[in-house]
């Protein structure tokens, strides 16, 4: 109270303070009750003892919600002192109109006289104040104190409510620039948040490049020197200038990635990548996400932005082996970009190009699938531009040899072990199996000499192939049969488990995926 500036009389030394006005004490009142708020509580507040201080049923701050200036929203509205529900309305044909053109508007009495519409059925009395834009001069809302009954004049506290008005134009300002904040905040996160997840994904996918680009499989890593090889040599080089898309076929482990790493290696994008997709390693459901990539949300758990594997070889190479296992309902997406060089990543519908030269590989006999409506017959025409077919082990046995002291070499470094002889006796009995995992399966089994050998020497025992699944003098079995053979008596060595370190398809070289493709084309069931 002693605060607040006003008049002083004086009667001779001694002074004297004049009582407060009518005005001064409601000014007072409301500036204690709100002081303390901001925002919304402001808001609250402020109607709130507006009713008390002025006795009158009814008040509310509103905020403009059109351009136009024709609808409100209650910040606060206050029944008998009670906070009720916000709620927004047309301000046409009521006294809110009149307020918000800019105006101060009191009517003590008879006001459905003066606005007969139902909004103000019951209502008597009207006292309003436009709430103006701090920097501007906008009106952006009012202040409005009513009531069932009748108004006296010492109601009409207008200049009172423009204080308070400037101040709830000041706080409509600062809500307005909070949120503004907030959403710009809550924008700023998002793309951060993508920016990290973009970084992060494209540091996985510069990792992977690396990784493959570091390889240096070429010509050199092609051991051989069996004529029948030679010749899928000269194959690789007649192609490997060109852009053809080139099948390669054979049996799983006879080196159908080697070759075409070795073709991408000699061509025109070796300074590009050469990107791998396993097409029977990946669940049917991903193999579309993996090839052509997806956008957040496209699909649950697709939480981030994933660029495919053409789009990752655009301008180099994609190997797409065991392409005999790939869904026969993307392979109409995949021959739309052999033709075409297109496609869309799931989730988006914009067409993205690319230049990408397809290399395929398989160990089935796709003609044998078209027929059973397993693969598409124009899609293997597409596919089968130029085939090449690689040589199964047992066809280049001359190769064996070399391809034992290779891997002798390639492993004894991590074994810790100096492999310095080879018996003619291991070596015979070696060039005698017929190999049904191919180059796969024996490297397999000299990794396993090597561990096993003592002496510097590669030792004869329980490692080399049993001799039951020697090939005899004289007798030729069935491809079928010893290959069905074979996976049999590798499941009873590792007590029928398929995968893992110590799984038949760890043993026989392949892929537990393949192994289970085998077993259920031969039949094969646990005894």
């Amino acid at each position: 109270m002693k605060n607040v500036p006003g008049p002083i009389r004086t009667f001779g030394s001694m002074p004297n303070k004049v009582s407060p006005t009518p005005e001064e004490n409601i000014l007072l009142r409301l500036a204690e009750h709100t002081a303390g708020f901001t925002g919304e509580d402001y808001f609250r507040e402020l109607a709130k003892y507006i009713t008390t201080t002025l006795g009158v049923r009814y008040a509310m701050v509103t905020e403009c919600t059109d351009e136009a200036k024709t609808r409100v929203r209650t910040l606060s509205y206050v029944d008998r002192q009670q906070l009720q529900e916000s709620f927004e309305y047309d301000i046409a044909g009521t006294p809110c109109e009149i307020v918000m053109q800019g105006k101060d508007y009191f009517c003590p009495e008879q006001l459905q006289k003066q606005f007969p519409g139902e909004d103000q059925a019951g209502i008597e009395s009207y006292l309003g104040v436009p709430i103006f834009h701090p920097s501007t001069g906008e009106v952006v809302g009012h202040i409005a104190a009513f009531d069932a009954m009748p108004m006296i004049h010492r109601q009409n506290q207008t200049a009172v409510l423009k204080i308070f008005a400037a101040r709830a134009g000041a706080e409509i300002d600062r809500l307005h620039a909070w949120e503004k904040f907030e959403k710009a905040h809550a924008e700023l996160k998002d793309r951060l948040k993508e920016i990290e997840s973009l970084k992060n994904q494209l540091q996985a996918e510069n990792k992977y490049l690396q990784e493959e680009i570091r390889l240096t499989h070429n010509f050199n890593e092609i051991i051989s020197k069996s004529k029948k090889f030679h010749k899928v040599l000269q194959q690789i080089e007649q192609v490997a200038s060109t852009d053809a898309t080139v099948l390669i076929m054979g049996e799983s482990g006879t080196g159908k990635e080697l070759i075409a790493r070795a073709i991408h290696n000699i061509s025109l994008r070796s300074r590009k990548p050469l990107v791998k997709v396993n097409c029977a390693a990946l669940p049917a459901n991903l193999i579309e996400s993996e090839l052509f990539g997806h956008e957040k949300g496209a699909f649950t758990g697709a939480l981030d932005r994933r660029i495919g594997r053409f789009e990752l070889a655009d301008g180099g190479t994609i190997f797409l082996d065991e392409i005999g296992e790939l869904p026969i309902e993307l392979q109409a997406k995949l021959l739309r970009v052999l033709q075409e060089g297109e496609f869309e990543r799931l989730g988006n519908p914009r067409t993205i190009k690319v230049n990408v030269r397809v290399i395929a590989a398989t160990n089935r006999q796709l003609e044998q699938a078209i027929e059973k409506n397993e693969f598409r017959e124009d899609l293997y025409y597409r596919l089968n531009v130029f085939p090449v077919l690689c040589p199964p082990l047992r066809e280049r046995k001359e190769d064996i040899p070399l391809l034992v002291k290779h891997f002798c070499q390639k492993h004894e470094g991590k074994i810790g072990k100096k492999i310095t002889h080879i018996p003619a006796k291991v070596m015979t009995a070696l060039e005698a199996y017929d190999w049904p995992g191919n180059i796969r399966e024996l490297e397999n089994i000299i990794e396993r000499a090597v561990i096993l050998s003592r002496k510097g020497s590669l030792e004869y025992g329980e490692w080399v192939p049993s001799q039951k699944q020697l090939t005899k003098p004289g007798s030729i079995r069935k491809l079928e049969e010893v290959e069905k053979t074979h996976i049999v008596e590798a499941l009873k060595k590792t007590g029928w488990r398929i995968s893992g370190e110590k799984g038949a398809a760890k043993l026989l070289g392949l892929n537990p995926t393949t192994l289970e493709a085998r077993m259920k084309k031969w039949g094969i069931k646990r005894e």
